[in-house]
């Protein structure tokens, strides 16, 4: 899958304009801003876990970073509230889930 994933190009993108794309995971879904690659991928997205759902356990190859925007998202590290940013570096494992729901970047 490729979206805006031509990064010589400005892309812009209004979130009101994406729909919302179920995940994998019961209760997860995302809006893609941009991605290359299908599960497993280079990807900027938002993701929105309504309550008591979770991602299986997985690996981040790249390393991820994230912003909580709504709610407290968790994994066996700790619980994120609003406004909490982690970066994860590359190789790093983790279940994450949202007991009361949550959105992140």
């Amino acid at each position: 899958m490729r979206v805006n994933a031509d990064f010589s190009k400005r892309v812009a993108v209004h979130f009101d304009d994406n729909e919302w794309v179920a995940s994998p995971a019961a209760g997860v879904e995302r809006k893609m801003l941009d991605r290359i690659g299908d599960e497993v991928a280079r990807a900027t997205t938002i993701v929105r876990f309504a309550p008591g759902s979770a991602f299986a356990a997985h690996t981040h190859d790249g390393g991820e970073e994230f912003l909580v925007l709504d709610g407290v998202f968790q994994d066996e590290t700790g619980d994120f509230p609003v406004g909490s940013y982690v970066r994860n570096p590359p190789t790093t494992s983790h279940t994450p889930s949202a007991s009361e729901g949550a959105t992140i970047l």
